[in-house]
């Protein structure tokens, strides 16, 4: 499966909607891979196995501990414009790839392109389009949740 979608983050045409700088997402989403506690539901807690510095890329190797299973991940930031991480197959579900890459086609027009990759359980990549659809309604939630949580962040001074 492969699926991808944009999220405005700066809109003209809803004022009451805090400005995010492209620095404060570029933090946000730093915060998101270095504390993802703060941003994934359900995730019980977290551990850095591993953290490599080079001069373009900083990239984290983690375990995530949802309670009943973990997932082990690497999370590639590439500042300031991008996060890619990697997550390893499991008993029950197949390797995926998330993909975040902030866009600014114009200055202070600023957004998030979501793009997440993955073969289906049966290895083909072919998913029903009943599980499709929702796969795809969960992510673009929990999409929307990570850049809520990033303005909240901004909005306290988090993010300066």
């Amino acid at each position: 499966m492969r699926f991808e979608h944009l999220v405005q983050i700066n809109d003209p045409m809803m004022p009451l909607l805090p400005h995010l700088t492209r620095a404060q997402l570029w933090r946000g989403l730093v915060l998101r891979a270095e504390q993802p506690t703060q941003f994934v539901f359900g995730l019980a807690g977290f551990v850095i196995l591993g953290r490599n510095h080079s001069a373009a890329q900083t990239t984290l190797t983690r375990t995530l501990d949802f309670g009943n299973f973990s997932v082990q991940d690497r999370v590639a930031l590439t500042p300031p414009h991008q996060s890619l991480t990697h997550t390893d197959a499991g008993p029950t579900w197949p390797a995926s790839r998330l993909t975040i890459t902030i866009e600014e086609p114009q200055p202070e027009q600023v957004f998030l392109r979501f793009l997440y990759e993955f073969e289906g359980e049966d290895g083909s990549g072919e998913l029903d389009a009943q599980t499709d659809a929702l796969r795809r309604q969960a992510y673009k939630s929990a999409d929307l949740d990570t850049v809520q949580r990033i303005r909240e962040l901004a909005e306290r001074g988090e993010l300066d």
